[in-house]
């Protein structure tokens, strides 16, 4: 790439429009037309035009400055979206225009082009934050679960090579702040203090912008895996199974048999095309998350102090070890996890494959029915991983086993073909 000559540019830094100035476009949050919402526009190329707190891309925005400084981006350069719209079509369900239900992103941000034309076509510079495509993934161990008789080769949803043929959407957080106060039961102004003090002052707007309700936070998003028919997640006439898989990169990734996250990710999987072949559908929600919200750093140190506490690593000392090093045991309150079902429109679970008391709990309180847990099988859980499992048994943190009035997967079966 040719180096292109980086003119700076005068930048004037405020966090309040000019009163002469035009106004931000107001974004009522929970309207169920998108023009009655209102866009989410966070770009950079007209600050005037600007109606939210932060800016795309979260925590990439830092590179998307380094490039910016470097000459190598123009920072004023505008996306050609031609031909980036969604392959598939996600909603809208009722759910979108609830404010109760999502709070944490926007249900329109994948159909920007076709909710905001007017608006583009004023100059405005609307970007989405979700988007949709399809592609193939293939993990060895479902090469092991057709060659065990466990899944089977239908040439559709899993191909002759083992290529599992999946619809994925990617999702970057729009927080809506009076409804993220709400979620967790405290006042806005206590959360946009936090905010502003624990980013080190990032963003004054938290504190001098009341009128600005809506945060691009530098975060990491979620990424939703769908497996089967995406119209199936929301009809009550077919089975659904979900898997929401908070990030670990050491086991997900390169396989590392501390913990059960790859081996229970992977089983969620293989329960999610079954429930795919049945004639329904399988969701996993993969959440950036790493090391329970704490960081991969805290994390390894973390290991550190387990193994070389007296007595080596203990399943009760599991969880005060890692209070020690971070002030506390998690910080991924499940709270704000449902959004992302609501927004694909579910409404019941038939088979959620976790054990997790948090993650059961938090669908559950905002309205989803789930019908089953499907715990991780015993035969799957590593040796070095057994710490982990006893520890969160004896905390309480899971329940091993199915929910009261559970039904049976023949009946779901049943059901799938009603």
């Amino acid at each position: 790439m040719p180096n292109k000559k980086h003119v700076p540019r005068h930048i004037v830094l405020t966090s309040h429009p000019s009163q002469f100035g035009p106004k931000p476009i107001l974004i009522a949050w929970g309207a169920a037309a998108p023009g009655d919402r209102g866009p989410i526009i966070a770009t950079l190329t007209n600050p005037t035009h600007r109606n939210v707190i932060g800016t795309h891309s979260g925590s990439y925005a830092v590179y998307r400055a380094l490039a910016v400084a470097r000459g190598v981006l123009q920072s004023d350069y505008r996306a050609d979206l031609t031909d980036t719209s969604p392959v598939e079509q996600i909603g809208p369900h009722p759910s979108w225009a609830d404010p109760e239900k999502i709070v944490s992103l926007d249900p329109f941000g994948a159909m920007v082009g076709e909710a905001f034309t007017t608006y583009c076509e004023q100059g405005y510079d609307i970007r989405p934050t979700i988007a949709i495509t399809k592609a193939h993934i293939n993990m060895p161990e479902l090469q092991d679960a057709v060659a065990a008789g466990r899944l089977r080769i239908d040439g559709e949803i899993l191909k002759p090579r083992g290529d599992l043929v999946v619809t994925k959407a990617a999702i970057d957080p729009v927080w809506y702040l009076p409804g993220i106060a709400k979620r967790f039961g405290i006042t806005e102004a206590d959360l946009r203090r936090a905010l502003f003090e624990q980013t080190g002052g990032m963003f004054p707007e938290l504190v001098t912008r009341s009128d600005l309700e809506v945060f691009l936070p530098p975060i990491g998003g979620i990424t939703v895996y769908i497996i089967g028919d995406v119209a199936a997640i929301a009809d009550p006439h077919k089975p659904l199974a979900v898997r929401v898989h908070d990030e670990c990169n050491g086991s997900d990734v390169f396989g590392s048999d501390i913990c059960t996250c790859r081996p229970y990710l992977v089983h969620g999987i293989e329960v999610c095309v079954q429930t795919a072949q049945e004639g329904g559908a399988g969701v996993i929600v993969y959440c950036r998350k790493e090391g329970r919200a704490l960081g991969e750093v805290t994390k390894f140190l973390v290991y550190n102090a387990r193994k070389r506490q007296s007595g080596g690593d203990r399943a009760d000392a599991y969880f005060a070890r890692t209070e020690c090093v971070a002030g506390v045991q998690d910080m991924r309150f499940q709270e704000l996890m449902p959004d992302v079902l609501h927004w694909l429109g579910v409404t019941r679970i038939d088979r959620m494959v976790s054990m997790s008391n948090l993650k059961y709990d938090a669908v559950t309180q905002s309205g989803i029915e789930i019908v089953e847990r499907v715990p991780i099988p015993e035969e799957l859980i590593p040796q070095d991983a057994r710490v982990e499992i006893e520890a969160k048994k004896a905390a309480g943190y899971y329940t091993n086993g199915e929910v009261a009035d559970t039904v049976t997967l023949s009946e779901i079966k049943g059901r799938s073909l009603d």
